[in-house]
């Protein structure tokens, strides 16, 4: 490097313009010896040290912008430098630009290759001991920039005191900080491809951030301890689909919340939610999105953050503790993952690096009008193996059961929510988005490899969506049943007197209820957006509108699939959900909500005891109609078979009318029914209108069956029946 090269780079130093400091900074060979040069825009002098602090030489200025240089004495290979401020301060410290590169050549091959399985261990923040020296490394991939640099506390946000070094093969930028720790705050500043400045940066692969307005990304390390070895050598590989699954959906930061309304934090929900579920006896749990979100209005399905635990409930560690606890009560976790779109907060991936780097850059294929949000690159390797590695992440460091996929049909459909001239088609000229599809049968391969599952919360009759991938499916464990919750919910809004004339929208379901691994949600969409709570779709007054919904319930539990509820309607909320307050537990006071979370909880115990109510879910050999045609009663039977042959007879009268002398054909060769279940029941908060326990088998057709009991079937009720021994089954 001559003079005239010399005191240009030196420049560049200083304006934060040049592309590869390493080549400037650090030690290099000058005139045939060794110096060492260091860029220090706030010194006033700076001295080169040995490892122990003994001065070797003054530091001379070689540009008054805080270029320093100094010889390195022969056989001195580590050196510090000492830093009198212009505030009059003297530090210590080592010089960054000594360090080599922390990313082997395995690391960066297989980052630029897209299929590196700990991605979230190479990029991002991590402290490390690095050539004896303790500090952070801070890796990022950003392309098209021409300059990226850390900034954060530790360099008074000053871009150009640590410009970071390009791994030119694949894009990346990384730099070891020594001396940088756990806790400090720091995001990433870069230049475009024409030297313009962007908006600085949040890191994509960032552990944990800062509050808004701040947004910045904090260095995290965690020290959590897990004592849930129990329950994870107990996870397969091979999704157990014959296990009861109830699934409790819970909004952290509206479940409920302190005397002064102030959110729980993760470890107040640690002890009160886990004590709550396990009362109720719900199997799972499953969070609307917890990854880092900016706004509190999307609930969390705007992420900023896929590798970041939000901080409005604590930190990493915290939810750490809460997954913890859910899994030694024996309760499994499900998060809610949202890997279809990003919002276009500036701190964000929005034109990451001064291109369409997440995301296309087209936006009939980038952009998602409707929810004002862009669209993952699903044809782009590194974006693909960056959203596998979130993944693989929550699966893997937070120990997370279920990864809930929102939006799916977005993914799936080109012209999903477009208008003609909107979309682009594929290759071979459909709608169908063929990248999206390779990377959520990839996605959900490996999450079952980590013996994790995958739910697909997809709202079409896309084929297959819960097959396995080698039949030709997508590879989710389930499949969110759309149509079911439309079609029965429509049907319960209806005033009995009116429902013969929507019979089929209860009935419906089951004839393609065997055709995916089905989960019946009544989930958190369904009581917002002035759709009122379930309670308040229920029709008629007081006393109907709670046996409605409580019958509704008992057809839920009893009907062939999962079942998911969203928080609140255990216990009949009357209020719509608002994100902001919490539930309305002050209605437990009323014995009528109190009656509805005391069937809740029966259902729980009745459905998770009985193995012909959840053995046999995803084939027609657990389910038969006993009579789906009844619609001048509006009255609906069926038998709910195990793997063994038992079974369950569940009927529901959805009209306010008591039915004396009601026969119905069942299953022979048993002495008697007995009453599992009747949401009627006076415990419940119902009427109590049968007050037998037990109906015997007679042998007298009805429904096409040899043999039938005769029961009082009680209004706008569900009520579950099991044969007890007594004769040999003929059934």
């Amino acid at each position: 490097m001559n003079a005239a090269s010399r005191a240009a780079a030196f420049q560049a130093i200083v304006d934060g313009a040049h592309d590869n400091p390493f080549s400037v900074l650090g030690v290099h060979r000058e005139g045939g010896r060794r110096v060492v040069r260091v860029f220090e825009p706030h010194a006033r002098s700076v001295s080169l040290l040995d490892r122990r602090g003994k001065e070797l030489a003054v530091m001379e200025r070689h540009h008054p912008g805080g270029v320093f240089v100094a010889p390195l004495p022969p056989r001195v290979r580590h050196y510090r430098i000492g830093v009198t401020r212009d505030d009059g301060e003297a530090l210590r410290r080592e010089d960054p630009y000594r360090f080599s590169s922390t990313l082997g050549d395995l690391d960066l091959y297989l980052l630029g290759e897209g299929s590196h399985a700990d991605l979230y261990r190479k990029l991002g923040s991590h402290v490390v001991t690095h050539q004896g020296v303790k500090g952070t490394v801070f890796a990022v991939w950003a392309p098209n920039a021409s300059r990226v640099s850390v900034i954060g506390d530790f360099n008074r946000w000053d871009g150009r005191r640590h410009v970071m070094r390009l791994h030119p093969g694949n894009g990346i930028w990384e730099i070891f900080l020594p001396g940088v720790g756990a806790g400090a705050h720091y995001k990433f500043e870069m230049l475009d491809r024409h030297g313009n400045l962007l908006p600085f940066k949040a890191d994509p692969v960032g552990q944990f951030q800062e509050p808004p307005p701040g947004n910045a990304s904090v260095v995290y390390t965690s020290r959590y301890r897990w004592r849930d070895g129990d329950w994870m050598s107990r996870r397969s590989a091979i999704p157990p689909l014959d296990q009861p699954v109830s699934v409790y959906e819970v909004h952290l930061g509206s479940w409920r919340r302190g005397g002064d309304g102030a959110m729980l934090s993760y470890r107040d929900m640690a002890k009160q939610l886990v004590d709550y579920v396990t009362d109720m006896g719900f199997t799972h749990v499953e969070f609307l999105p917890v990854t880092e979100h900016p706004f509190d209005g999307s609930w969390g399905y705007q992420p900023i953050g896929l590798f970041a635990p939000t901080q409005r409930f604590g930190q990493p560690d915290d939810f750490r503790y809460l997954v913890d606890r859910l899994h030694q009560a024996g309760i499994g976790v499900v998060a809610d993952w949202v890997p279809a779109h990003f919002p276009t907060d500036e701190h964000g991936l929005r034109r990451f690096d001064g291109t369409a780097l997440y995301e296309h850059a087209d936006p009939r294929r980038g952009e998602h009008k409707d929810w004002g949000t862009l669209i993952f690159n699903y044809g782009r390797r590194e974006v693909t193996n960056y959203l596998v590695g979130s993944a693989l992440y929550w699966i893997r460091q937070f120990h997370i059961d279920a990864l809930r996929v929102d939006a799916v049909a977005s993914m799936l459909y080109l012209d999903y929510s477009r208008k003609k001239g909107e979309w682009l088609p594929n290759e071979f000229g459909g709608n169908e988005n063929l990248e999206a599809m390779s990377f959520m049968k990839r996605l959900n391969a490996i999450v079952h490899l980590e013996g994790a599952e995958s739910h697909a919360e997809e709202s079409t009759a896309w084929p297959g969506v819960s097959r396995p991938t080698d039949v030709g499916g997508l590879g989710f464990t389930y499949k969110w049943n759309m149509g079911w919750m439309n079609d029965t919910l429509s049907y319960m809004r209806e005033e009995p007197v009116h429902r013969k004339f929507h019979h089929d929208k209860m009935t419906f379901g089951l004839i393609y209820a065997f055709t995916e691994n089905f989960i019946l949600p009544l989930s958190h969409d369904e009581v917002v957006h002035g759709k009122g709570s379930l309670l308040g779709r229920m029709p008629g007054d007081d006393w109907q509108r709670f046996a409605n919904l409580r019958a509704y319930f008992g057809f839920m539990w009893a009907h062939p699939g999962k079942k998911l509820l969203f928080m609140g309607g255990e216990f009949a909320q009357e209020r719509e959900w608002n994100h902001d307050h919490s539930l309305d537990w002050h209605l437990l006071d009323r014995p009528a909500h109190r009656g509805v979370q005391s069937l809740v909880r029966a259902l729980n115990r009745v459905y998770r005891a009985e193995p012909a109510l959840h053995q046999v879910d995803f084939d027609s050999r657990g389910f038969e109609w006993i009579d789906s045609a009844d619609r001048d009663s509006s009255v609906f039977s069926w038998v709910r078979r195990s793997a063994d042959g038992d079974w369950v007879v569940s009927v529901s009268n959805l009209t306010p009318v008591v039915r004396h002398g009601f026969r119905m054909g069942v299953p022979g060769g048993v002495a008697r029914y007995r009453v599992l279940l009747d949401t009627d029941a006076a415990e419940f908060g119902g009427a109590g209108t049968v007050d037998r326990k037990d109906y015997e088998v007679e042998p007298r057709p009805a429904n096409g069956r040899p043999e039938s009991i005769e029961m009082t079937l009680p209004p706008l009720a569900t009520v579950w029946l099991k044969p007890l021994p007594g004769r040999e089954d003929a059934a």
